[in-house]
């Protein structure tokens, strides 16, 4: 695993604020595993437990009030480290125990760490997570022009864009051969960059304007095909000199996640060009780059209450607007096109049902619904236990982002989704 950066994990003196962790552990075929150990250091301090839980019936455990660095030194940049890092093992009978060193954790914010546990040897029985790019040393982007060039001889490019189902990333600059290729779902490679390059503390509408970025990078990289067209296997890398950090087997954190599942099928375009634009971008305090996003820059506009979209016209030009991938791929059944609510009926609320019903024979805590294809209280409840487990706001209500997720855990467990 190529890390990039070399970190001596300290415990910031400062721990005052507080911050929540949830694990979440399923098997090789994305089932809940109920009864796993969970044990809770400091990172560097391994023989300081300060927590230990094991997981529920829908595989999760719940740790509160760990202790974090003051929210305002993520709010400006520095030298003060702001987040604060935990080591976690997990363990259950019959699987290899999983070691994960530097799960981060922001002031005031709820950390996702998700977890895979499988019965044989494996390349990610122990993770390392290295810090946040804007806190550690990391190189920066090569620059590259926005729009690439289309119609060279034998150059293959997607017909129009679509959302990836997966995304191959390359765990190292393009030429190492030594470096692993991991395939990815599209959402949780976005989540996994997003948590990796900023601050999940920082204002909803920079953190919109910067996960958009990531997301046009991302799209124009799956539809110009630019590293396959080059011969090799694989869509994008976790090198920043090249592409965007992405880190095997990270946390992510839920105000960053729930951003990705509402936008995900974005991206940002210039009129009367088809390719989603290489939005190529900087911390803006190391690095400087004209004319692109500055990070920590955007941070400021979004205090002063920019738009997500005005923050991105601040720094690629008042003629860029937020697009829409005509296409998700892996999805069996497409958006109604409006939310499914009570009183809503019809065949994509009885689709919507039986899902819930797959879902709800590993999650125990959704109840069976009959698959009449009402939308009614039962069926709102069972909406609403969904939306808690996987850390999307609870109406009841199925939005876009529910929709998605809802498709998404339903392919995973019915094995749909190929590899």
């Amino acid at each position: 695993m190529n890390v990039g950066y070399v970190h001596t994990f300290e415990v910031p003196e400062d721990n005052i604020d507080k911050g929540k962790l949830k694990v979440s552990v399923v098997d090789e075929a994305n089932v809940p595993v109920k009864g796993a150990a969970i044990q809770l250091s400091y990172t560097g301090r391994p023989d300081s437990i300060i927590g230990e839980n094991s997981t529920d019936s829908d595989g999760i455990a719940i740790f509160d009030n760990l202790r974090t660095p003051p929210l305002e030194y993520s709010m400006e940049p520095g030298n003060r480290q702001p987040f604060s890092e935990f080591d976690i093992g997990i363990s259950a009978p019959g699987f290899k125990e999983v070691n994960i060193s530097g799960s981060d954790m922001f002031s005031g914010e709820v950390s996702l760490q998700n977890v895979v546990l499988r019965n044989r040897e494996s390349r990610s029985n122990n993770i390392v997570i290295p810090v946040n790019t804007l806190y550690g040393d990391f190189p920066p982007k090569i620059e590259e022009a926005e729009i690439k060039p289309m119609g060279q001889s034998g150059e293959v490019v997607l017909s129009r864009v679509v959302v990836p189902e997966i995304v191959v990333v390359h765990d190292g600059p393009p030429k190492d051969g030594s470096a692993s290729n991991y395939y990815v779902t599209y959402k949780d490679y976005i989540k996994n960059v997003a948590s990796s390059e900023v601050y999940s503390t920082w204002p909803k509408q920079t953190l919109e304007a910067n996960i958009l970025a990531i997301l046009s990078f991302t799209m124009n990289r799956v539809y110009t095909e630019w590293y396959r067209n080059q011969f090799f296997d694989f869509t994008i890398t976790s090198s920043t000199a090249y592409d965007q950090k992405w880190v095997y087997g990270r946390n992510v954190f839920e105000s960053i996640s729930q951003i990705v599942d509402e936008i995900f099928d974005n991206y940002i375009s210039r009129p009367n060009v088809k390719q989603p634009i290489l939005t190529q971008y900087c911390d803006g305090k190391n690095v400087v780059c004209p004319n692109r996003l500055s990070q920590w820059g955007s941070k400021y506009l979004g205090d002063q209450n920019y738009s997500s979209i005005d923050i991105l016209r601040y720094y690629y030009g008042d003629d860029v607007y937020i697009n829409q991938a005509e296409q998700i791929s892996g999805i069996p059944y497409s958006w109604p096109g409006n939310n499914l609510d009570i009183g809503s009926s019809g065949q994509k609320v009885k689709q919507l049902q039986e899902q819930l019903n797959l879902i709800g024979e590993y999650y125990n805590t959704i109840q069976p619904l009959n698959a009449d294809g009402i939308y009614g209280e039962q069926t709102a409840a069972a909406v609403r236990e969904f939306q808690k487990l996987f850390d999307l706001p609870q109406t009841g209500v199925t939005d876009f982002s529910t929709w998605f997720t809802i498709s998404d855990k339903y392919v995973r467990l019915t094995g749909l989704a190929e590899l």
